[in-house]
């Protein structure tokens, strides 16, 4: 068993990573979607359907867990991962180049790029995610936690601005150059920032001798009811989260008639709410006793319960008109998001090490995050389809944009209220113990 011994700086080192993570796919996904659309004049769904391939390639995250978990080691995996991702970034946006002159041909480079860029994020965001969970003690895991999630806030803020000031003016060569600049400062400061962490952590070698293959390894946690649950759970809860981001803008415009600065600027609020709510999970779980099951459970239902209520409170809000407090409830919102996807976070970490003996047939960790990253993924790829989906059809069904808002908003809030009481069942109990598989014929590694 590794000792879980990580220091606060090799804490913010892996954080800094995340920060990476965010540099390159805030780029990807958010300035060359604006590029295809406006600059290009190309149709909305392009980018939509290349971000959704990002998403949905993701899926493969268990097996790059497992592939981990066999090695031993994370640390080839997280600068593979963001070797994966910078060239995945470079690749888009020389597609998004070619476009503009050459569109069938830039839409054929821009699928491979783009799922280049997906396999990168699963490849490092899942090791990263490991290695803090084996090598965090659990008093620190919801203040890692946060730092995580607040560099990658941060890495995204940063570059955006960053990359704003030098596309101007803006030119197509230029963006192929700004975005080379972006992902080889990204792919350099992983290398820097992973480099001997790792063995600081008192990392060993993974047991090899009873190593199953990945189906028979997947199998294996997904009979564990712990593991499956909690699956379940981000799943659930990542869906009713990502369902609101794109259709909040477009709500506090057409209900409270805001500009597109106001609304971009309410935004920027709940963003803010969500760094508060953060914070606030890391100071109270530090004092609570972080780590410990009944602690994680009630910060994990507390934040879903709370988002649920703010979401009701939105809706009321579209009914009311501009007389609610909309600043106050959106920020509010952003806390109890921030609240409940850290202890999640937390969660997972400790989760991660649970099931059955790795001695007996090798470490589970990476195959257990890798599921739990999936669900996440599949959840973020189909949450902004169906938000945004959602209000149109409850806008051409109930005629009233505040009503048809309201009516999205009250089935994201019963999302979270699902999410709050899966949480309540993952910590009850220990984790099982699945049937023995010694008798299942062994699969090769790349099953």
């Amino acid at each position: 068993m590794i000792a879980p011994n990580l220091s606060w700086f090799s804490i913010v080192r892996l954080g800094l990573i995340q920060a990476c993570l965010g540099a390159v796919v805030v780029l990807t996904t958010v300035t060359l979607n604006r590029v295809m659309v406006v600059e290009l004049s190309l149709p909305a769904i392009l980018p939509g359907a290349l971000v959704g391939l990002h998403y949905a390639v993701q899926v493969l995250r268990p097996r790059m867990g497992f592939g981990s978990d066999i090695g031993g080691r994370r640390t080839p995996w997280i600068i593979g991962g963001m070797a994966a991702l910078a060239a995945g970034g470079v690749a888009a946006s020389a597609a998004t180049v070619l476009m503009g002159t050459h569109t069938l041909a830039g839409v054929a480079l821009a699928v491979p790029a783009f799922a280049l860029v997906g396999a990168g994020v699963g490849a490092a965001g899942t090791s990263v995610l490991v290695l803090m969970a084996k090598q965090v003690a659990p008093s620190r895991r919801p203040a890692a936690a946060t730092i995580l999630w607040v560099l990658m806030i941060l890495g995204i803020a940063v570059t955006a601005t960053v990359a704003g000031k030098l596309l101007h003016p803006f030119s197509l060569g230029l963006l192929m150059r700004v975005a080379a600049e972006i992902a080889g400062a990204a792919l350099v400061l992983t290398c820097a920032a992973v480099w001997g962490v790792e063995q600081a952590g008192g990392s060993a070698p993974a047991p090899q001798a009873k190593q199953a293959g990945f189906l028979d390894a997947l199998r294996e946690v997904w009979a564990e009811r712990q593991a499956r649950r909690f699956a379940i759970f981000v799943f659930v809860s990542m869906l009713a989260y990502s369902a609101q981001e794109l259709i909040l803008e477009p709500f506090a415009g057409a209900v409270f008639a805001l500009t597109p600065g106001q609304t971009a600027g309410l935004t920027g609020l709940q963003h803010g709410g969500v760094m508060a709510g953060m914070v606030l999970v890391a100071l109270l779980g530090s004092l609570a006793g972080a780590g410990k099951a009944p602690v994680m459970r009630a910060l994990t239902m507390g934040g879903c319960a709370a988002s649920a209520l703010c979401l009701l409170a939105l809706a009321a809000a579209g009914l009311v008109g501009p007389a609610w407090p909309l600043k106050a409830t959106v920020f509010a919102l952003g806390a109890s998001n921030g609240a409940f996807a850290v202890s999640a976070i937390g969660a997972m970490m400790g989760l991660a090490g649970g099931g059955r003996d790795a001695a007996q047939r090798g470490p589970r960790e990476g195959v257990r995050m890798g599921l739990w990253g999936a669900a996440q993924a599949l959840a973020f790829g189909l949450g902004g389809l169906l938000g945004t989906g959602a209000s149109d059809v409850a806008r051409i069904l109930l005629g009233s944009p505040a009503v048809a808002y309201g009516a999205v908003f009250l089935g994201q809030a019963l999302l979270f209220v699902a999410a709050a009481q899966l949480a309540g069942g993952v910590f009850q109990g220990g984790a099982e113990t699945p049937p023995s598989t010694a008798g299942h014929p062994r699969m090769t590694a790349t099953a």
